[in-house]
């Protein structure tokens, strides 16, 4: 993972999403029409939270969120997503 130059504000959270499965338990190939969009990823940025609730979530936290949460952008080649701290379900 190359170094990134954005830092979200206030309580936005910069997640790497895990890569789509490819195949299922069973071995069948999954195309690409079909993949879900993982719902997990790494979290490679963090603001510094609100005055009222400092972010709790911090680099290198793998979390869980929301199938329709975040903003997707793409830098440098690599997909992001951008979202609130509170569209984050779990650490893991």
């Amino acid at each position: 993972m190359s170094k990134i130059n954005i830092k979200p504000l206030a309580d936005r959270v910069l997640v790497e999403p895990a890569p789509a499965e490819t195949t299922t338990a069973s071995g069948i190939i999954i195309p690409d029409s079909a993949k879900e969009k993982p719902q997990r990823g790494k979290v490679v940025a963090v603001g510094k939270g609100t005055k009222d609730e400092p972010t709790t979530v911090k680099v290198g936290d793998t979390v869980l969120y929301g199938k329709y949460a975040g903003t997707e952008l793409t830098v440098d080649g690599n997909d992001y997503l951008i979202m609130r701290e509170s569209d984050i379900f779990a650490i893991l």
